[in-house]
């Protein structure tokens, strides 16, 4: 094909990605009382809620219900082709259907329709016909805006999956704050890989008890070097007599006083008055970043002005933070 006759892919998705986010805004202002119904609704389920879809819209649905589970609402995927083959057997009295479909009449989703009916379990749908036989069926319809999809065919489901999945994140994000679901809950979910590392608290990883270097402001730095050394972190806390911590020295500290007369000088003269420290509740990523930003390699963890733990870089980069 000549040069100047290949498509130009940069446009073609300059285009795709204009067109959905025209459609993402179409959703947003259209969104109303419906939406919140559907949120109290899956906000107040005893049991799980059932996310279900044919074809693109079952990807979307199956992507949904996994946003759900890790943030706190109980939810599963039943593909609606397999449910009338048992698989109605997942969905009881207790748990709600979040049901996808762009036309509402695909022909999977009736024996979940009829099943809903039957034992009066909320059913909730996101669709963009009000007059399909999931429209008309649903307790609460969320309606999807008529946004024109991406694919040169208008035949995809582009834009209009794009929708689906931006609504099911919607739903989702409003359940967290309903729920007031937590940074520390949203670890019970996600312990592994990255994503747990970072969620790590910093008391969980801190150096503490016996393995704390601490010193009092009149002890000599030969003695505070022994201290330093012996606990191998870098530093050494200066407390004062009811254990609060008054000052750090660190190796920066050192070089900065050393010269004559150095190993007989106090702690009090050497030590960095009023440290950066941190809590134990506080997440590994937050410490990362004032490490950082502070250019530390090491910080105190302190409770009620008193130091209970000591975290150093490494620590972080053991679990995979850094």
């Amino acid at each position: 094909m000549p040069q100047d006759l290949k498509p130009d892919h940069l446009a073609s998705a300059r285009r795709t990605l204009s067109l959905e986010i025209e459609g993402l805004k179409a959703l947003m202002a259209s969104l109303d009382g419906p939406f919140t119904e559907a949120v109290e609704a899956l906000g107040t389920v005893a049991g799980r809620v059932i996310v279900t879809g044919m074809g693109k819209s079952g990807h979307v649905a199956r992507k949904i219900a996994a946003t759900l589970a890790s943030t706190g609402t109980p939810a599963q995927f039943v593909h609606p082709g397999e449910a009338s083959h048992g698989d109605l057997g997942m969905i009881v009295n207790g748990d709600a259907i979040l049901a996808i479909s762009k036309s509402g009449e695909v022909s999977e989703l009736y024996s979940i329709i009829s099943h809903a009916k039957r034992f009066a379990i909320p059913l909730i749908a996101i669709t963009q016909e009000r007059t399909s036989a999931l429209g008309r069926a649903a307790d609460i319809a969320l309606l999807l805006p008529k946004a024109e999809e991406a694919c040169p065919n208008k035949l995809a489901p582009t834009t209009s999956t794009t929708m689906q999945l931006a609504l099911g994140d919607a739903i989702a994000m409003a359940l967290i704050e309903r729920k007031g679901f937590s940074a520390k809950d949203f670890k019970v979910f996600h312990p592994g890989g990255k994503l747990g590392a970072m969620l790590t608290h910093v008391g969980e990883i801190m150096h503490s008890g016996d393995e704390l270097p601490l010193a009092d402001p009149d002890m000599p730095m030969s003695e505070a070097l022994l201290v330093m050394s012996q606990k191998s972190l870098g530093c050494v806390g200066v407390i004062d007599e009811a254990g609060r911590l008054l000052g750090m020295i660190t190796d920066g500290d050192i070089r900065r006083h050393a010269g004559d007369g150095f190993l007989q000088r106090r702690t009090a003269e050497i030590m960095t008055a009023k440290p950066i420290t941190v809590g134990p509740e506080m997440l590994a990523s937050e410490a990362v970043k004032i490490l950082n930003e502070k250019k530390k390699t090491n910080l105190f963890v302190v409770e009620n002005g008193k130091p209970v733990g000591v975290v150093h870089i490494h620590d972080f980069l053991k679990i995979g933070v850094v």
